[in-house]
Formats: C-alpha cells, structure tokens, sequence
C-alpha cells in the first residue's frame, strides 16, 4: 500500500488533492499536516492520520518531517504550498521519503515570475512586456514602466500565488501608491510591472515526465471568489470554470515549461493571459504542486470514464515508478465541462452537451 504525507492538506488546495486520490479507486495510507490544527478538520474525513507542524520558516520543520515520515513509514512526500515546496525543495537531502519535485534551479525560478520571463526571452518565448520595480528606484521604475508598457498597466508581487500585490494601474499616482501601500505594511514583496492583457484567464494543468508532457488539461477561468474583495477582481481561485480545448495553449504552455527544464519532471500548472489581440502569454508556472482545484479534473474524470484526469492519481503512480500507459497528453476532457463552486455552497460540475449535472455538497 502507497504510504503518502500531505503537507498544506487543511487548506483548500490540499483538499482537492486528497480528494483526487481517493477517488481513485486504490486504497492508500494517506497523513495530513497542517500549520492549523483546526485547518486540519477540512482534510480529516480523508485521511488516516494528522499531525500540526511547525511553519516551515522554522528551524524545526524538517526535523518534524522527518519524524512523521518515520512514525507512519511514509514512502513519498507531497507538498501543497509553495512555501513548503520551495523549503522542501532547497533540503530535499535531509528528507527521508521520496519528493518527486522538479530540480532546485526549476522551483526557484518558477516561484519567480521576474526570472521565469527572464528565462521564457532567453529562449525566445513571446511573454508580457515586463519591467522589475526596484523598491531604490520606485519612481524612476514606474515611470519608465508606463512611458514603455503604456496605460493601464499590471502591478504584481514577483513571488506569490492567489493574486497577490496584483492591481491594474491607470496612472503613476496609483501605480506609486499602490506598491508604497504594501511597503508600509512591512512586507518584503518585490514588484514587477507588466503589460495589461485584457483577454481571456486560462490554466493549464500537467504532468510531465523527463521533458515529456503525460497527461494535460486547460481551462478558462470565468468568475472569481469574491473579486469586490480585490482591486483587480481577481483573487486566486475561481467561482466558475470551463475546459477548452485550444491547441495553441497546449503549444505555448508546454513550451514555456520545456524553456526552463527541458527534463521537466513532475507537476507544471501554468499560467496564461490573452492580450488585445488574441495573443497567449504564458504569465507563470505553478511547479511542483497543482492547482487549487485539481479535484474538477480528477471528479468530471470519474464521471466520463477518463481515469488519467485524475493528474493527482497520475503524478502519484509515476513518483512510485510506475507506468503510465494509453494515455492522451491533451484535452483529455471534452471542452465545455464547467466546474461552478463557492464558499459553503459546494460544487456543480455541468456539461450541457451531454446533459450532466452533478451537485456536491461535501459535508
């Protein structure tokens, strides 16, 4: 039996994974572990263990790791945030399970949405015009970053996901105001400044193999979960979502994965923005962990028979070194799938071509 530890599992993103696998069909020993102990009751009803550890930040994080991989015999370690990817990534040789993530250089420049476009130009990848705001030169940065990108443009941290730090700015007053405002708050976010690309929000979630693509899906991102509650409407995860199917997506996200690791191994969920005029820009990858929503594939999978749109399922087969096989790399769902969800109101998955509707409460 596959012995798993889940870090992050109380959060939402966590869920989704844990629910992934047990809808799989195989029996797994699956632990949980939370900074929350209360966090940690989302996730109980599916798990056979749970333990609070320390933030990761902490000097005693690995050593609690370690000590629970010891405690239930844990063969692989999946890591939910990035936090905790990032720290289990930079000390993979103290843990004592398998990890299964991409290599250090990867992660560290993924979690870097800066160095990503640094590296996605390098290889001659067309990506959002982007300028770095050095918090030493504000002013200069963000006058510079309108005389070039023109109005409006896109503020964002350089590190972080749920849309964090990110608003349209119309004028250098905003823009000024805006970064100032997350400085007096004391925190260390670096900004950078792009083009605005008012199009379509797409997510293209895969899994990858030694620099190959295994399985994929992509979908466009609707509505948001309270957007008044940001000024950029967007806040990280979405109310509705759809699949599509668009060759061009698939085409660009598996390069600006291959762009920076041509052996790419494991978990790549990109980021993708349409412009003005109909151009895919990949904007970030989300390496070494899915994203928030992971169980819509893995669900509407089991509900047409498509058992590899369970990409939780897939990448925990490969990490035991298993095969993989007959599997199809792209739109492996049909298009027009949608997945409508929302604080305690549960999910609805809809396809209205073929006249499926399900509606899960979760309690």
């Amino acid at each position: 039996m596959k012995r798993i530890l889940v870090t992050g599992s109380g959060g939402p993103a966590g869920v989704n994974f844990l629910m992934s696998l047990r809808i799989s069909g195989e029996k797994m020993y699956i632990v949980g572990t939370d900074v929350s102990e209360l966090h940690l009751y989302h996730a109980k009803p599916f798990l056979d263990a749970t333990y609070k550890v320390p933030k990761c930040a902490e000097e005693s994080y690995i050593d609690v790791i370690n000590e629970i991989i010891e405690k239930e015999k844990i063969d692989l370690v999946y890591a939910q945030p990035d936090i905790e990817v990032r720290k289990i990534s930079d000390e993979r040789e103290k843990i004592n399970a398998n990890i299964h993530l991409p290599s250090k250089r990867t992660i560290i420049i993924c979690q870097d949405k800066y160095l990503s476009c640094l590296e996605w130009m390098k290889k001659g990848l067309n990506v959002p015009k982007t300028i770095e705001i050095r918090r030493n030169h504000l002013e200069d940065d963000i006058r510079r970053a309108f005389d070039e990108l023109g109005s409006p443009i896109w503020i964002r941290a350089k590190h972080g996901a749920g849309g964090r730090g990110s608003t349209p700015a119309h004028n250098e007053e905003t823009a000024l105001n805006w970064v100032k405002y997350w400085y007096s708050r004391g925190v260390n976010w670096e900004f950078i400044a792009q083009e605005y690309l008012p199009g379509r929000n797409i997510a293209f979630q895969s899994v990858f193999h030694e620099g190959e693509v295994v399985v994929s899906q992509a979908r466009e991102r609707l509505e948001y979960i309270y957007p008044h509650l940001s000024p950029s409407g967007i806040t990280g995860t979405p109310e509705v979502s759809k699949t599509i199917h668009d060759d061009k997506v698939n085409e660009i996200a598996t390069e600006a994965v291959l762009a920076i690791d041509e052996n790419a191994t494991g978990i790549f969920c990109v980021d993708l923005k349409e412009g003005k005029n109909g151009e895919i820009y990949p904007t970030e990858i989300n390496a070494g962990r899915f994203f928030t929503t992971s169980f819509f594939f893995a669900y509407a999978g089991k509900v047409l028979n498509v058992w590899y749109a369970n990409m939780p399922y897939v990448y925990v087969k490969l990490a035991f070194g298993e095969r993989v096989e007959n599997v199809q790399k792209y739109n492996i769902l049909p298009e027009g799938i949608y997945w409508i969800r929302h604080i305690d109101c549960g999910i609805t998955l809809l396809y209205e071509r073929e006249g499926i509707e399900k509606h899960l409460t979760l309690i």
